[in-house]
């Protein structure tokens, strides 16, 4: 299992590495991360969810008391309150693998669909952050490289009720991209949509020549940098996750208003004490 910086009274007790539980000012900051091992994934998604569903109902018994949503798999339905936990699933593959050509237009599904040929060709990790809390999630990749699955990734969570973001480049051959914001927008406890916040250029204007700014929206670290493909960097996925719209009771969130007051400051200087162990990469920034 692959699991790190999982917050304190977390619904997981495994070999975890507790990394931050940190309150800034009014505004409580949890790290949670909870990415079920890559490897059960690369059977068949279907049988690969029920391997997931499984892990989760093994290992989610000491859930917080607060949390009243039951629904641990991804693929399905769940309708939220402020502080239940939320479970939504990220699979990496091509950028074209979620579509379908329907009537000769390409439609967009839910890695859970079983229309889809993902087996074989697609990663997973599943995460069940804290609803409107924010959470930075992580991905290890110093054994994962997610070029070799096509270099995008999606995420999802809902059946009947299936959301899907648009597919984010995160890396090809020569850069990798680790710093991702990621919006769940809910309509009375059921979500409705999740997409993908550019965070811009400005962390890597003036870094070294590791950097680049892709397409003028995304800070890429070279690949040939990192662990593992010849250099000495930690390129672990970052997603900060924030939450938009209102609960199951019709109460408003705030994290994504608090996101966007973060931004003009520096995501990892919030989350100073994962500088060392998630961004190495960006040390030299500050």
């Amino acid at each position: 299992m692959v699991c790190v910086g999982v917050k304190s009274q977390s619904f997981l007790k495994m070999k975890c590495k507790i990394q931050c539980y940190k309150k800034v000012g009014y505004l409580v900051i949890s790290v949670v991360s909870s990415p079920f091992d890559l490897e059960l994934t690369s059977m068949a998604m279907p049988y690969a969810m029920h391997i997931l569903l499984l892990v989760s109902t093994l290992f989610l018994s000491s859930q917080s008391i607060s949390d009243t949503n039951h629904v641990y798999s991804p693929c399905s339905d769940a309708k939220v309150q402020r502080s239940d936990g939320f479970t939504f699933g990220v699979a990496f593959a091509p950028r074209n693998a979620t579509f379908a050509i329907n009537n000769r237009n390409a439609v967009q599904l839910s890695p859970c669909d079983t229309r889809l040929s993902l087996a074989g060709n697609a990663q997973i990790a599943v995460f069940r952050p804290k609803v409107d809390e924010i959470s930075l999630l992580t991905i290890n990749t110093s054994n994962f490289f997610p070029d070799t699955y096509g270099g995008y990734m999606v995420a999802f969570a809902g059946r009947k009720y299936a959301a899907r973001s648009i597919p984010a480049f995160v890396a090809n051959g020569t850069y990798i991209v680790t710093s991702f914001t990621l919006v769940l927008e809910f309509k009375k406890g059921r979500l409705q949509n999740l997409y993908w916040k550019r965070d811009g250029c400005a962390s890597c204007t003036h870094a070294s020549s590791n950097f680049a700014c892709l397409n003028g929206q995304d800070c890429a670290m070279k690949v040939n940098a990192c662990k593992n493909r010849g250099g000495n960097v930690d390129c672990s996925l970052g997603i900060q996750v924030a939450f938009s719209g209102t609960d199951e009771h019709n109460s408003v969130f705030n994290s994504w208003y608090e996101v966007k007051n973060l931004r003009q400051y520096s995501l990892y200087s919030v989350y100073s004490n994962l500088r060392d162990s998630l961004t190495s990469q960006y040390n030299k920034l500050f």
